[in-house]
């Protein structure tokens, strides 16, 4: 059982496109409304085109810091959103903040993947001529 949530992990990492397909359909089928069914894809699929870009991102300039770097830019938008909405509002929403943020990071993941892979692809092709 742990093996296949490993293995389902890492393809789902591999192939982001593929949760968010998959959640797409299925919170469409249950809520019935689209705008929700891909807010919930966009969330959920966040998770493994972080872990996807900076795996890229390590194999692509020989690194192994991706990961962390990439918390660190959201550590980073976490604190200017938070700083921006204290000083237009007096107060910091959390979860407005959070949410603000995971969809970011959804937007910048996405062009860095398909950034990275054709990067990579590339680079692939031209290292075994």
């Amino acid at each position: 059982m742990l093996d296949l949530l490993r293995n389902s992990f890492i393809m789902f990492s591999i192939l982001p496109f593929f949760p968010f397909i998959l959640v797409f359909f299925i919170y469409l089928k249950w809520k019935d409304n689209k705008r929700d069914a891909l807010l919930m894809a966009m969330d959920v699929t966040t998770v493994f085109l972080i872990v996807s870009v900076s795996a890229l991102f390590n194999n692509i300039f020989d690194l192994k810091f991706g990961f962390y770097l990439i918390l660190l830019f959201l550590l980073i938008a976490v604190g200017m959103i938070g700083g921006a909405q204290n000083r237009m509002k007096g107060k910091v929403d959390v979860t407005r903040m959070l949410r603000a943020v995971w969809r970011m990071a959804f937007a910048i993941m996405t062009c860095s993947y398909i950034l990275f892979a054709i990067i990579g692809l590339f680079r692939y092709i031209f290292k075994s001529m």
